[in-house]
């Protein structure tokens, strides 16, 4: 894994939380959504099939902690989960927290109008608060 560079447009888009066994956690800098995305630290990996069969297993559970940990946190509606990878070819796995009449409900966030940034003022407390949560999760804090 020591080979593994992030995409300079998921970096550009992105805001540093933390790194679990095997993905980066990172918060998409829009503020419509609680919005995170999970990016394996293996190099070359496009789809999920990429990975080994134990780094599929752990892609699974670290998404499934880390929606849980957002759905707990913000109290949403639904967690929308996806790879899409059309336009970012590096695998990574959005999961966002959405809620009944936020922008564009019921359709999905990917794509939908233009995004609104975080405040510089705002993204220590928003980083320090997800840090929180996620760190409130047992499954990810061993």
């Amino acid at each position: 894994m020591n080979s593994f560079q992030l995409d300079a447009r998921l970096a550009d888009d992105s805001i540093f939380i933390t790194t679990l066994p095997l993905c980066q956690i990172r918060l998409i800098n829009d503020r419509r959504w609680p919005w995170l995305i999970l990016v394996p630290m293996v190099q070359d990996a496009v789809e999920i099939h990429d990975l080994t069969e134990a780094e599929q297993s752990q892609i699974a559970t670290e998404t499934s902690h880390i929606a849980a940990a957002l759905k707990a946190h913000t109290n949403c509606t639904k967690i929308n989960t996806g790879a899409l990878g059309n336009i970012v070819r590096q695998l990574h796995i959005h999961v966002i927290a959405r809620n009944e009449g936020d922008p564009n409900w019921p359709g999905p966030a990917w794509g939908y109008g233009e995004r609104v940034e975080y405040r510089e003022s705002e993204l220590a407390g928003i980083v320090k608060t997800i840090q929180k949560a996620l760190a409130g999760s047992a499954e990810l804090s061993d």
